[in-house]
């Protein structure tokens, strides 16, 4: 199933539960069984072919093989998103997770390695409305540029950006929902409740809108550009903790499977 399809089962509100209810576990029931603390083992074959084509995706490290958090984009409607983190990016690490698309008939139809590319804080309150596609404009727009001067800390050396951009300054990639010929396509929207114990105690809850871009890398892999706009409403159950950023994050699709989860 592509990705514009399996997005298109995505549109509604999440529905909010969780994070500080310890009258259950809640990461039981997850896709491919994983829990909090499982070991993720995966083929990294699809990953270092995407690498060598020119993706800005990041080799998981030895490190990346214990599930620290999982979280759930559970939507009104049926199937939606989850995402297992092997790093959840705290003291100024990069997040990196799985992502899962679990169909309505309750089949895992997509997977992807996803390693966040970079992070930025809207300033204004135009900046904010862009990135939620609220004016009908921005995020959500028919494609995105990504610009070699805005890779200036991801740690690329020159001939990693030569092979990433080329002779070119910035690299395209194109909406992965609606209708392509669309200029302008709302972006998806819902609450991600991400758990940090397996008793729900500790996490954080927040509102996202996101869109999926992508483009051809030049060995046929198709590598994901997923923007986000987080704004989050509590951290451990405390609502005091607010704040509101734009993830970049870069994508690679795998096999099932090239995946184990024990």
């Amino acid at each position: 199933m592509a990705w514009t399809d399996a997005f298109n089962y995505l549109r509604g509100v999440a529905a909010r539960h969780g994070v500080g209810d310890s009258t259950r576990p809640v990461d039981t029931d997850l896709p491919l069984g994983a829990r909090i603390g499982s070991v993720l083992a995966m083929q990294q074959s699809g990953l270092i072919r995407a690498n060598g084509s020119g993706s800005l995706i990041r080799l998981p490290d030895e490190g990346d093989k214990r599930i620290v958090a999982v979280s759930q984009i559970k939507l009104n409607m049926a199937g939606g998103l989850y995402r297992y983190y092997v790093d959840k990016g705290d003291d100024d690490a990069r997040e990196k997770f799985l992502q899962l698309y679990q169909s309505p008939q309750g089949e895992v139809a997509e997977i992807m390695y996803c390693t966040q590319l970079a992070r930025v804080i809207p300033e204004t309150v135009e900046d904010q409305e862009a990135y939620m596609g609220v004016a009908g404009a921005g995020l959500g727009d028919r494609s995105y540029t990504l610009w070699r001067s805005q890779l200036g800390d991801y740690g690329l050396d020159q001939a990693d950006l030569d092979l990433v951009f080329g002779e070119g300054e910035g690299v395209d990639y194109w909406r992965d929902a609606g209708d392509p010929d669309t200029p302008f396509v709302q972006p998806f929207a819902g609450t991600e409740t991400r758990l940090d114990d397996a008793s729900g105690q500790f996490g954080l809850r927040q509102d996202m809108y996101f869109m999926p871009y992508v483009r051809e890398l030049s060995s046929g892999v198709k590598e994901y550009l997923l923007i986000t706009t987080e704004v989050i409403n509590s951290v451990n159950g405390d609502a005091s903790k607010r704040g509101i950023h734009v993830d970049f994050v870069i994508g690679i699709p795998v096999e099932r499977e090239r995946i184990v989860i024990q």
